[in-house]
């Protein structure tokens, strides 16, 4: 897959693309790629995706604006898994959000893409004040030598696939729900960097994993997974939060005691799947009462996983 930051000044080849945030990367984008790529194989054109950085609702309502599930990175990284041609990363700014609709589609859509075949969500809106909907991109199809589908809803055991009913669920705890919506464990990457030690003077030496400024779904205590460090994923149980018991600066942290793991892996990079919440973060009192549920937390964690890892790494 070629990353595109910018669009290009004219179209190059035509091809068949789709549109969207795709945060998360969920079982509906999936649903979309898949039918973008068996367009594209009908008619031999590449494949791509346009999606929008920074997220729009991120320039409108920064104060409001949901907890990504994916940032950058890792969105291309799945829609490369995916097996699209070209990702168009477009800036979103209020230049470009204040383009009338018709001129989206004539500029970006047919001048500067060669877009030949667009698929969209049926609830799709573009334009300077969300003017442009699937009714007007039909209507505009025929002169500009596009063809238009709309996909409709992907439902996962009776609820929509979509990156809100995603977050909800992370931010309930409810992980088998999320990992059913995006198709894999809900998971956050990172790299390893050095902590304050406080884990390995309490007994659970921790794997600190960089997360930056980002704002993530979910806070607790979780079983999960951690990948990255070689060829099967090492068990843990991790911490995502504040730490109120050790800090008081309300940063996100997250860490990651590995099960019967003792390796210097300063600087790698991993992946960490949540699978099972196993209760709110919580301030405790003193070290000690910290280590003693530090030490319930893990063997909670030993449990899940001598029942539970046949079925919770089944990724058919």
């Amino acid at each position: 897959m070629r990353l595109y930051r910018t669009l290009p000044r004219l179209a190059d080849t035509p091809i068949a693309l789709t549109i969207g945030n795709f945060d998360g990367v969920h079982r509906g984008h999936q649903a979309m790629v898949a039918r973008l790529i068996a367009a594209g194989r009908e008619r031999g054109l590449p494949t791509a995706v346009m999606t929008f950085e920074p997220h729009p609702r991120e320039l409108f309502t920064p104060d409001a604006a949901p907890a990504r599930l994916t940032p950058l990175r890792d969105k291309a990284e799945q829609l490369a898994v995916l097996g699209i041609d070209r990702l168009y990363v477009c800036r979103f700014d209020r230049a470009f959000a204040s383009q009338a609709p018709e001129a989206f589609v004539r500029d970006m859509l047919v001048r500067r893409l060669g877009v030949r075949w667009l698929l969209v969500g049926d609830d799709f809106r573009f334009g300077s004040q969300r003017r442009g909907d699937l009714a007007l991109l039909t209507a505009l199809a025929p002169a500009s030598g596009m063809e238009v589908e709309a996909m409709p809803s992907i439902n996962v055991a009776g609820v929509r696939s979509s990156s809100t009913a995603i977050r909800s669920a992370l931010r309930e705890g409810r992980m088998a729900e999320a990992h059913e919506l995006l198709g894999r464990p809900y998971s956050v990457t990172g790299r390893v960097v050095g902590g304050d030690r406080i884990g390995r003077e309490l007994g659970y030496p921790t794997a600190n994993v960089h997360i930056g400024s980002r704002r993530l779904p979910l806070t607790g205590i979780f079983v999960a997974d951690v990948l990255g460090l070689g060829a099967v994923p090492i068990e843990g149980a991790a911490s995502l939060g504040t730490r109120p018991t050790v800090s008081d600066a309300n940063r996100c942290t997250l860490e990651v005691f590995l099960l019967d793991f003792d390796r210097d892996i300063y600087g790698r990079r991993v992946q960490v799947e949540f699978l099972h919440k196993l209760r709110d973060e919580e301030k405790y009192d003193s070290l000690p009462a910290l280590k003693a549920q530090i030490g319930r937390d893990v063997d909670a964690t030993r449990d899940f996983f001598s029942q539970r890892r046949p079925q919770i790494h089944d990724r058919a």
